[in-house]
């Protein structure tokens, strides 16, 4: 593996627990350990795993005059969410837009009270805290914080296991966050993830990360998983990975994520519009689009995989859409898959063909997530 590649907190951690290191967005990452991945997806639907998400960027806002509002509204020149309504110790999605409604990353935005924390994709941070500076300087400080580590507990024992560990957790719904102590460390935890299952997300200084993650795992409920399995559970969420189900070219309607898009910032909204792309996202809103991601599941055991073309017919005719994501999906024990199809293909039931080693085979429009999720509510 080259030398080049940027190592997490978690690095001797996972070499000891014998992970398979692979690249990911300039870092060695785990793909997967002893067990494998699709034991890892199992355990992780059944009980807790735990996920090294250090590599993505975490991000602190802090209001040069105390003013949180004024932040807020910074925030929403360059995301199309109702930043302004996000209550302290609450998180919300939310996405970077261009002046094309294209999504430059998407994002989690916590309210902490005094500043706000926001967590952006490895690949994109970069940018985007560039981005952040030079909209957002006049109002706030934009720093990024590379001394902390972020860890994933995931599952439906995700909540047993930590409680141990940090009694208070208990109380929290979805999407609550909370400051307190892990293990004798300063964390930020919220209670979310993507895998569709309940668990927490927990910031932790980079010092602390490995003692931590090794409190974790020393409960009778947790393993490490790598991934490999992140990425399976996130696609039976339905979730989008951004790079390959949204990129500069996708729009939030296009992506089916205009639920992240609050009343207060559409058409007759308290603050309508004012963020990049606004006259084309928001006419989407009220007209649609020409194209949508949707489920699809595909007969037979082979997955088909990112950049499949799909048609209406089984032979002739031009493409309809792409697949962006595919894989076997462990919980279903079938191949699951989501893509980019034209409206008129886009109704759950809808009989359609991907390309698959040079043949068609059918598959389905479905609704997604393909497995029910298990949050807090």
């Amino acid at each position: 593996m080259s030398e080049t590649l940027r190592h997490t907190p978690l690095f001797s951690l996972h070499e000891n627990y014998g992970a398979k290191m692979v690249p990911f967005a300039g870092y060695a990452m785990p793909l997967q350990y002893a067990d494998g991945i699709m034991a890892e997806h199992q355990h992780t639907r059944a009980h807790a795993g735990l996920f090294d998400v250090s590599h993505m960027g975490q991000v602190a806002l802090h209001p040069i005059d105390g003013d949180m509002d004024r932040v807020a509204l910074a925030l929403e020149r360059v995301v199309p969410v109702d930043v302004l309504g996000l209550k302290p110790g609450r998180q919300r999605y939310g996405f970077l837009t261009n002046d094309a409604g294209g999504i430059l990353d998407d994002l989690m935005i916590v309210n902490m009270e005094t500043w706000f924390l926001v967590v952006v994709n490895a690949a994109c941070k970069a940018r985007d805290i560039a981005l952040m500076q030079r909209a957002l300087s006049s109002e706030c400080t934009v720093q990024p914080l590379e001394d902390r580590a972020l860890l994933a507990l995931q599952g439906p024992q995700a909540v047993t296991a930590l409680e141990r560990l940090m009694p208070d957790v208990v109380s929290m719904k979805f999407m609550d966050a909370k400051t307190g102590q892990l293990d004798g460390a300063e964390v930020i935890v919220t209670r979310s993830g993507y895998t569709g299952e309940d668990g927490f997300e927990i910031s932790v200084p980079a010092t602390a990360a490995e003692r931590i993650a090794e409190a974790l795992l020393a409960q009778a409920e947790v393993k490490p998983i790598g991934l490999g399995a992140r990425d399976s559970l996130r696609l039976e969420a339905g979730l989008c990975l951004y790079g390959s189900d949204l990129d500069e070219t996708t729009t939030p309607v296009e992506g089916a994520l205009e639920w992240a898009i609050q009343k207060a910032r559409r058409s007759g909204g308290a603050r309508a519009g004012g963020f990049p792309g606004a006259d084309l996202v928001l006419a989407q809103l009220e007209h649609g689009a020409s194209r949508r991601r949707v489920g699809l599941l595909a007969e037979g055991r082979a997955p088909v995989r990112h950049g499949a073309a799909l048609f209406a017919d089984s032979e002739g005719g031009a493409s309809i859409g792409v697949v962006t994501s595919g894989a076997f999906g462990p919980t279903l024990q079938a191949p699951v898959a989501m893509g980019y199809v034209e409206t008129g293909y886009m109704l759950a039931g809808t009989k359609i063909f991907a390309e698959l080693r040079g043949r068609r085979i059918p598959v389905t429009v479905a609704a997604m997530p393909f497995v029910p999720p298990g949050f807090k509510r």
